[in-house]
């Protein structure tokens, strides 16, 4: 049980590897069309100096950057890493729905995200999401204005809100021929506005709607995209509802303390095996829980594993909730 409770940690760490790949990831693809246009000599300055030092590194790996860096391209939206190339669900959906065709080379580049969220749920959310990484951090700001006094609000809305913002999207993808989740998903904005920095200098509209997001995290409703707004979170969510891997607790060692429901950035209750199909496996609540009542265990349901005490069943009835 010790190794699962610091789960979280592996999450992290994963979460990390993920970002460094969306930031190293445009700086070697501008760097290879600097070499490949023979550029790097005739630059100046600080300029010339770091891509000379991309150049000596990269070389200590590659014999040829022009063409062997082919192999590494694109962002946790769609991605190539060697042969194997990877693509969000929800960009396959943005592009069924706004050409209105089957193109199935890029159907089956979301094979293995899918099959994946099968088996585990909307782990993407919690383990790959950059977005979701960044509203982590805002939730941390949040717990700061808490400390100082200055009670931030958390207005909340129905869960089923990300739906109807998936359907919108599929909607008006179909009537104007157009791909519009990448204009309000995190992890495309993010992934773009980052190329925008690294290959013009400056960020673009995204940033803006970026930080608006941080903001209402912060300030306004806790985790508020990811919960309500976010149309990948609600693709996921139901791709995963009938996930076979879910976190479920021991009512034998559960002391009912809460801490699990209150850690839980989706405001979901592990406490009372209600998480449903929003739960994201991140492992926040197996961290917090100080009696190790939560694990991860192979499922069709959030039930317990073991019966409910009397009193405990009791509680569930009278505040229990039904997941979505």
């Amino acid at each position: 049980m010790t190794k699962i409770k610091h789960i979280n940690k592996i999450r992290y760490f994963v979460q990390t590897l993920v970002v460094l790949f969306i930031l190293i990831v445009p700086i070697l693809s501008l760097y290879q069309s600097k070499v490949s246009a023979y550029a790097i000599q005739w630059m100046q300055g600080s300029e010339k100096v770091f891509f000379e030092t991309i150049d000596n590194v990269v070389r200590l790996i590659l014999d040829d950057p022009k063409n062997d860096l082919d192999m590494v391209k694109g962002s946790v939206w769609s991605a190539q890493i060697g042969t194997l190339k990877i693509s969000d669900p929800l960009a396959v959906v943005g592009q069924v729905t706004s050409e209105k065709h089957f193109y199935w080379p890029f159907i089956l580049t979301a094979l293995i995200p899918f099959g994946i969220t099968l088996l585990f749920g909307r782990i993407f959310c919690g383990w790959i999401c950059p977005g979701y990484l960044l509203y982590e951090i805002g939730d941390i700001f949040r717990q700061l204005l808490n400390r100082a006094g200055i009670k931030p609000r958390n207005i909340k809305l129905s869960p089923l809100t990300k739906y109807i913002v998936l359907v919108l999207g599929v909607i008006i993808g179909f009537v104007l021929g157009g791909m519009v989740f990448p204009m309000i998903y995190p992890p495309a904005i993010i992934s773009r506005e980052w190329y925008y920095l690294v290959y013009t200098g400056s960020f673009g509209s995204g940033i803006t709607l970026l930080l608006i997001s941080l903001f209402i995290e912060i300030s306004v409703s806790r985790r508020a995209v990811c919960r309500y707004l976010c149309p990948g979170g609600a693709l996921y969510s139901l791709l995963g509802k009938f996930r076979v891997i879910r976190i479920r607790r021991k009512p034998s060692v559960c002391t009912s303390c809460i801490k699990c429901n209150d850690v839980c950035g989706l405001g979901l209750k592990p406490m009372q095996d209600l998480t449903g199909m929003d739960c994201n496996t991140c492992g926040a609540c197996i961290a917090a829980c100080p009696t190790d009542a939560l694990t991860i265990r192979l499922g069709w349901s959030d039930s317990p594993l073991g019966p409910l005490e009397p009193n405990k069943s009791k509680e569930k009835r009278v505040n229990g909730e039904v997941p979505y």
